[in-house]
C-alpha cells in the first residue's frame, strides 16, 4: 500500500549521522515542525519526511548512532509501518510512548542531545530537557539545521504573493485588531509579544497567502510593542504595492531572518514577553532569557480572539458552506449512479477519480479557491487509515460491493469547509459495518443535539458522543471535533472536542467540528462529519448550530436501532438540505436527492 524506504532512507540516515558526529551529537531530534510550529508545511521544511519517508502531517524521529525511532500518534500507525519499514525504524505511539521516554532511558550520561531551537516549541523542549536531565544527558541547539546540511535537492523557501484580506469579509480592521492586543499586552504588564504562527498574523492584519498548500496564510512572524510599535517579519518578494498601503502604518516590515537579532537588540533585562507555550518557537524564549528579560509562557490571546467569530466571519461561513453543499449532493448523485454502472462496463471509478471529482464539483463553485487539505478518498479497508491518501498511478477501484469514505473540504472566499461521509452502493457490506455505521450515527447525533452550560470545555462533552460506541465495545483513536478558521486553517486552535484535557471554554461564535467514527483494520472506515457554530439559546445554555448541508446515507442504518427523536433528526436534516441546495442543484442531482429523502422519510 506504501513504498518501502528502507533502500530509499538508509543512505539519508547514514548521512545524518555523519553530520551527527562531525558536530559532537549522540542523538538528533527531527521533529514534523518548521519555525511556525505548523500542522502543514511547506516541502522546503517537510525535514522528517526527507530523513525517514513518512508523509502525516504530526510526528518526530530520534536519530541516534543504534537507532531510528519515529513517533506517530494512533492516525499514523498503520501508514507509519508502510513508510518506514523495521528494521531500519523502530516505532513508537506520540502519546503512549512520547519523545520524553525516549530520552529518559536510552540516552547515557554525556550525551548531547542535538536539535533546531526554531522547530520546538518551548513546552517540547522543557519536556524533553527533563528527561534528558533524568538520564544525564543535556540538550544542545544546533548551529542551523542538521537536515537541511545534507538535503542536496531541498526545495526552496516559497514565495507566493500576499493578499489583502477585504474588511468586507474580515469584519475588523487590523487597526483595531492590533489595538486590541496592544491593551491585552498592558493588562498582562507584559512589554512586547512575538508571534510565530501564521494564521494568526494573516488573521490579525487582514491578509491572506499560498505558501504552504490547502492554507491560504504567508509564513512570517510577529513581533509587537505594548505602545504598539509593529514588526512584521516576512519575505520582501511576497508583497505589492496594494498590500504595503493596506497595512496600517504602524507596521514595520523586515526579513523573517531579522526575527531573533531583532528581539536580541530590542529587549532589554528586567522586560516582560509574551510567548505561547505550545506555538512558538523555544528559540525566542532562550533570546529573550540570554538578554535577562522574563517570558509570559501564556496561550496566545490572538488564537482565542480569532476563535470567536465576528458576525461577517459567520455570514461568510454560513454562505460558503451552502456552496460546498452543493458540490457534496453533485458528487454523491454523481457517485451512486456511477459506481454500480462503471463497475458493471468494467471500468470501476478509482480513489483518485472520486478525489479528482468533488474538486471538480467545488471548482464549479463561486468563490472557491482550492482544497482545504489532502481529501481523504479511501474505498474499502484503506478508509480504516484515518488520514489516507491516494497515490498517483495506485488506482484503487471503489467497487458496488464495497464501501468507501470521502472526508474533503474547500477554502473559499468566506470561509472554510470540511466533512466527511461514508457510501455503500448495495447489501453486499463487511460484516460488522452496519452496526458499526448505526453506532458512529447516533454519537454523531448524541453531541449535535447536546445543549451545555456556559464553562464547558471539548473533554467534558467528548464521552457523550462516544458513548454509543462504547456501548458496543467500540471507539475511534482520534479527537471527535477541531476548530476551523474563516479562510485560515482547517484545524484551529485552540477549541476541541476529545478525550485529552483542554481548559478551552466553548462559547458562541466559535466553529468545531463533529466527527466520530469507527475503523476496522483492512476492512473499513467511517466517519460522519459536519461543521457546526456554538451558539447561545435563550435560557444561556450552549448549542450547535449545523453548517454543513450534505446528505447522510441511510441504507447501512439499523432503523430498530435508532430512537424516534434521531430519525426525526436526520429527516429534517435532509429537508433542509433540499431547502437550502434544492435551487442551486443540477437536475441529476435533484432528482437523486429527492429519491433519496423519500427514504429517509419512511
Amino acid at each position: 500500500m506504501y513504498d518501502t524506504q528502507e533502500p530509499a532512507k538508509g543512505p539519508v540516515i547514514a548521512d545524518l549521522r555523519t553530520q551527527m558526529k562531525a558536530q559532537g551529537l549522540n542523538a538528533l531530534i527531527v521533529p514534523r515542525f518548521d519555525a511556525h510550529q505548523a500542522e502543514y508545511v511547506a516541502p522546503h521544511d517537510e525535514r522528517l519526511g526527507y530523513v525517514t519517508g513518512f508523509t502525516g502531517s504530526a510526528g518526530m524521529a530520534i536519530i541516534s548512532a543504534d537507532e531510528a525511532a519515529l513517533f506517530v500518534d494512533g492516525r499514523y500507525t498503520v501508514q507509519a509501518a508502510g513508510q518506514c519499514p523495521e528494521p531500519l525504524f523502530t516505532h513508537y505511539h506520540l502519546f503512549e510512548t512520547p519523545p520524553e521516554s525516549w530520552l529518559s532511558r536510552v540516552p547515557q550520561a554525556g550525551w548531547r542531545i542535538g536539535f533546531d531551537a526554531m522547530h520546538l516549541p518551548p513546552s517540547w523542549y522543557d519536556r524533553f530537557a527533563r528527561a534528558c536531565h533524568a538520564s544525564g544527558a543535556e540538550m544542545v541547539a544546533t548551529e542551523g539545521n542538521l537536515v537541511d546540511q545534507i538535503w542536496a535537492d531541498q526545495p526552496a523557501p516559497p514565495k507566493a504573493t500576499i493578499q489583502p484580506m477585504p474588511l468586507q469579509f474580515a469584519g475588523v480592521s487590523a487597526v483595531d485588531k492590533l489595538a486590541d492586543l496592544c491593551a491585552r499586552l498592558a493588562q498582562e504588564d507584559a512589554d512586547f509579544f512575538v508571534d510565530t504562527q501564521p494564521d494568526n498574523i494573516a488573521w490579525v492584519l487582514n491578509v491572506r497567502g499560498a505558501d504552504v498548500a490547502f492554507n491560504p496564510i504567508p509564513q512570517s512572524f510577529l513581533m509587537v510593542s505594548r505602545a504598539g510599535k509593529v514588526t512584521w517579519f516576512v519575505d520582501p518578494d511576497k508583497l505589492t504595492a496594494d498590500l504595503t498601503s493596506h497595512l496600517p502604518e504602524s507596521v514595520e516590515l523586515r526579513a523573517p531572518g531579522d526575527l531573533l537579532p531583532t528581539v536580541r537588540t530590542q529587549v532589554t533585562a528586567g522586560q516582560r514577553i509574551w510567548l505561547d507555550p505550545d506555538f512558538s518557537a523555544v528559540a525566542v524564549r532562550l533570546a529573550v532569557e540570554a538578554q535577562g528579560a522574563q517570558t509570559l509562557l501564556k496561550g496566545n490571546p490572538l488564537t482565542l480572539t480569532k476563535a470567536v467569530k465576528n458576525r461577517f466571519e459567520l455570514e461568510g461561513l454560513r454562505d460558503c458552506h451552502l456552496r460546498d453543499g452543493v458540490a457534496w449532493t453533485e458528487f454523491s448523485a454523481w457517485l451512486a449512479h456511477n459506481v454500480p454502472q462503471r463497475a458493471d462496463a468494467g471500468q470501476p471509478i478509482s480513489e483518485r477519480e472520486a478525489e479528482d471529482k468533488i474538486l471538480e464539483f467545488r471548482q464549479a463553485q463561486p468563490g472557491f479557491i482550492y482544497e482545504s487539505f489532502n481529501s481523504i478518498s479511501a474505498a474499502a479497508g484503506n478508509a480504516a487509515m484515518c488520514h489516507y491518501a491516494t497515490l498517483p498511478g495506485n488506482d484503487v477501484p471503489i467497487l458496488p460491493t464495497g464501501t468507501y469514505l470521502l472526508d474533503s473540504g474547500g477554502q473559499y472566499d468566506t470561509g472554510t469547509t470540511d466533512a466527511t461521509r461514508s457510501f455503500a452502493f448495495s447489501d453486499s457490506r463487511p460484516e460488522g459495518y452496519d452496526r458499526a455505521y448505526t453506532a458512529v450515527f447516533k454519537a454523531f447525533h448524541a453531541l449535535v443535539t447536546l445543549r451545555f452550560p456556559k464553562g464547558t470545555q471539548g473533554h467534558h462533552i467528548d464521552a457523550i458522543c462516544r458513548r454509543p460506541l462504547w456501548d458496543l465495545g467500540l471507539d475511534y483513536d482520534h479527537g471527535t471535533g477541531h476548530g476551523i478558521g474563516h479562510r485560515l486553517s482547517v484545524h484551529e486552535h485552540p477549541q476541541r472536542i476529545g478525550k485529552p484535557h483542554n481548559p478551552v471554554n466553548l462559547r458562541p461564535g466559535m466553529i468545531l467540528s463533529i466527527e466520530p467514527g469507527h475503523y476496522v483494520a483492512e476492512l473499513y472506515g467511517i466517519r460522519i462529519e459536519n461543521l457546526f457554530e456554538v451558539v447561545e439559546a435563550d435560557d444561556g445554555f450552549m448549542e450547535f448550530r449545523n453548517l454543513t448541508w450534505a446528505p447522510i446515507q441511510t441504507d447501512m442504518l439499523d432503523r430498530a436501532a435508532l430512537t424516534d427523536q434521531e430519525w426525526a433528526w436526520l429527516s429534517q436534516y435532509h429537508a433542509q438540505v433540499k431547502q437550502h441546495l434544492g435551487a442551486h442543484l443540477s437536475d441529476q442531482a435533484s432528482d437523486w436527492l429527492d429519491k433519496a429523502c423519500q427514504v429517509f422519510d419512511t
